[in-house]
């Protein structure tokens, strides 16, 4: 006898659940209760026979299964979605959905995208956040901005920035720092899930010995590094392309004059070889040429 299927319903709710690590966001997003996000994730539980998620007071956390089940459904939806666009040709109506990372959004497009509501009132815009490269590639998203080395299969690819890395902090910390050795004595934040940040630069500045000894913070994403930073948790990593915006009030300075040039960049991408709406081809030219001068 064939296996019984979980419900969309419930698939939908694991997907959106892993992907925000809330049952809050989740619920947001698929424009339902908490409740019943909760309720939908149980009653997958119960069908797989497995616990998908580790529940803690204030947070989720996927178990084995449950990190070992998110590639097969992200996957199917992502077949469904093609073979629907296969069938039926790209959507024609809703907003044109562009997905980046919460820091790129901040720091780099947020400033920008008055100009481009300004220039095409009649182009509606959905705004997107994913942080991790798995999240990046799914369906439901017209283009994406993703940090990298450009080099990612089946799509069309153009390069926004040319990346530069420098250490952020308050004025107050940066006036215990006469040299990079002094940093020794704070907080290092790093942001995962980029391949340069603190042990290239502290070996660029002479004190490689630093990335072993120094208190370290983690978190997720560049936004989330540089509000630490902000309110003076630490000293913070800070990317050239969010540097205008970053230091615009002053509380955050970078106290180094050194800056190390990094492989890695913020690139657009869109699937290749797939249809393009043409309010997508408006927004695409304009953040290609929004680029231009730094990429």
């Amino acid at each position: 006898m064939p296996r019984r299927l979980p419900s969309a319903q419930a698939l939908h709710a694991f997907d959106a659940a892993a992907r925000h690590m809330s049952f809050t966001e989740a619920a947001r997003e698929l424009g339902i209760t908490q409740a019943a996000v909760s309720q939908r994730i149980r009653l997958l539980e119960h069908q797989t026979g497995q616990a998908l998620f580790i529940r803690h007071a204030r947070a989720l956390e996927l178990t084995e299964a449950g990190r070992a089940f998110v590639p097969a459904v992200r996957d199917a939806f992502e077949r469904l979605a093609s073979g629907v666009e296969e069938a039926f040709g790209p959507e024609r109506e809703g907003p044109v959905t562009l997905r980046s990372t919460p820091g790129f959004m901040r720091f780099w497009l947020a400033p920008r995208l008055a100009r481009f509501q300004q220039a095409h009132p009649e182009v509606p815009l959905r705004l997107a956040t994913a942080v991790w490269p798995g999240d990046f590639g799914g369906d439901g998203a017209d283009m994406e901005i993703r940090y990298g080395q450009g080099d990612w299969s089946g799509v069309d690819v153009v390069r926004l920035t040319r990346e530069q890395m420098t250490p952020v902090c308050t004025p107050a910390i940066a006036g215990t720092l006469a040299g990079p050795a002094d940093l020794s004595e704070h907080t290092l934040v790093h942001a995962t899930g980029f391949e340069a940040g603190w042990p290239q630069w502290l070996a660029e500045a002479g004190v490689a010995d630093l990335a072993g000894r120094t208190h370290s913070l983690l978190c997720d994403t560049m936004a989330t590094s540089h509000a630490l930073a902000r309110h003076g948790a630490g000293v913070a990593m800070g990317r050239s392309s969010f540097m205008p915006e970053a230091i615009a009030d002053g509380t955050l300075v970078a106290p180094f004059p050194l800056w190390l040039e990094v492989d890695e960049a913020f690139y657009l991408t869109r699937p290749g070889r797939a249809p393009v709406r043409d309010e997508a081809i408006l927004l695409w030219d304009w953040l290609v040429a929004e680029a231009e001068p730094s990429a």
